[in-house]
């Protein structure tokens, strides 16, 4: 193992959070976009919804896609290819004036985040760094994605106060483009891969992952995780908006000098993204002495536990932000751990293509979240049918995790 593999922050590692914070606080600012877009053009909930869903979905779809694209044509192609694609969505975005054209355009944005969001950038720190670090590397790399939502949300909300919100699209066109000139500086050394993931083909690991119960169980497993981000990403900051409208603000909100509901439903997604920080950089810590399987249980067993004491208990700006800070220090710790998994029971060599495939699963969950959350939001004036949902499906996450086998398959097959 080489000085330069065997420290924490390699170039590698750097860049490639400066590229997931980039990106995801584009993406973690759409829930901010509901209420102005719905009220420009007289929508339903449920039409932007959709758009913000289908992107969620081909994420998702695009994410084994990108993945296996790195692996066969390099990162940086992949990196690039990404970053030209979101941009475009977002440009063609900003002219939408249906619902269809901005439904399709999320396609673009959806498979702009899988070329520049944690299936290729994971990968390819996770190649890059120690045994040692990896775990601890995975969740850096993952609270680089919680710094964008901090920053996205916030900076969106900020803009709308003084442009339409299409100009802001053009404005994020610009920023996804801009993070292209860190490509140069994306360069380290891959850890030594065992000779049997070297001799084996794609082919070869996908059918040993796909007849193996415990990806079977990761798999569905990540399916909640992506339920409840979608829902809360993309319908938080409206339900804040409305369900606090009539609470006058309170002791906390005066003394952060926030004055709106819209402007505490935004604040509210960035202190998930801050707490968050603190929770994926503490659960790539924890992944690296003990059980993965079982901290994933004991998160969504966290998560359950904090939305069915939230919408339980009465509704006032200071519960929004505990609530907040609660469910951000679980938002994306499941990340490093799921990934870290993957990387550990069936290698590194496939293991962007891989997670991708199991991305896809959390994806699916988020494009049901979103959608969703607009659709019975339409039919009931009000979530409440879809928070009980997530609270099922983040229960059914914490039991499914405990019977996967951590072992590695070489392990396995040393027995």
């Amino acid at each position: 193992m080489t000085d330069t593999n065997s420290r924490l922050f390699t170039p590698v590692l750097i860049v490639g959070c400066l590229i997931l914070m980039t990106g995801f606080a584009i993406r973690a600012s759409f829930g901010v976009f509901q209420i102005p877009i719905a009220e420009e053009f007289s929508w339903l909930r449920s039409e932007f919804s959709l758009a913000i869903a289908i992107q969620n979905l081909a994420w998702g779809v695009g994410q084994p896609i990108f993945g296996a694209f790195a692996e066969k044509f390099g990162e940086k192609k992949a990196i690039i290819l990404g970053a030209l694609v979101y941009a475009l969505g977002l440009v063609l975005s900003s002219f939408a004036v249906t619902p269809a054209e901005h439904q399709f355009y999320e396609i673009l944005v959806g498979f702009g985040v899988a070329g520049t969001g944690f299936g290729v950038i994971l990968a390819v720190v996770g190649r890059a760094a120690s045994d040692e670090n990896r775990s601890m590397t995975l969740g850096i790399a993952t609270a680089a994605g919680s710094m964008g939502q901090i920053i996205g949300p916030p900076v969106a909300d900020y803009l709308l106060k003084s442009m339409n919100w299409s100009s802001v699209f053009l404005i994020f066109a610009v920023a996804i483009i801009a993070i292209l000139v860190l490509l140069p500086f994306m360069r380290g050394e891959d850890s030594p891969a065992s000779k049997a993931e070297l001799e084996e083909s794609l082919s070869q690991i996908l059918m040993k992952a796909f007849y193996d119960p415990s990806y079977s169980m990761i798999f569905l497993g990540f399916f909640s995780c992506g339920f409840q981000l979608g829902f809360v990403t993309a319908h938080f900051p409206a339900f804040v908006t409305e369900v606090c409208a009539n609470i006058a603000p309170d002791s906390i909100m005066r003394s952060i000098g926030v004055t709106s509901t819209s402007a505490l439903g935004a604040l509210a997604i960035a202190v998930i993204g801050a707490a968050n920080v603190i929770g994926t950089i503490t659960a790539g810590a924890l992944g690296k002495n003990f059980s993965k399987k079982y901290l994933l249980s004991l998160i969504y067993v966290g998560r359950t536990l904090a939305s069915i004491a939230f919408i339980m208990m009465p509704m006032t700006p200071t519960s929004v932000l505990v609530f907040s800070v609660v469910m951000g220090s679980l938002w994306l710790a499941t990340v490093p751990l799921t990934s870290g998994l993957v990387a550990h029971i069936y290698g590194l060599k496939y293991m962007g293509t891989l997670y991708g495939i199991v991305f896809f699963s959390h994806q699916l969950g988020s494009f049901l979240g979103v959608w969703l959350g607009g659709t019975l939001y339409d039919q009931f004036g009000s979530y409440d049918i879809v928070w009980w949902i997530g609270i099922g499906v983040g229960a059914f996450s914490a039991i499914i995790h405990l019977p996967v086998r951590e072992q590695s398959l070489a392990e396995r097959q040393a027995i």
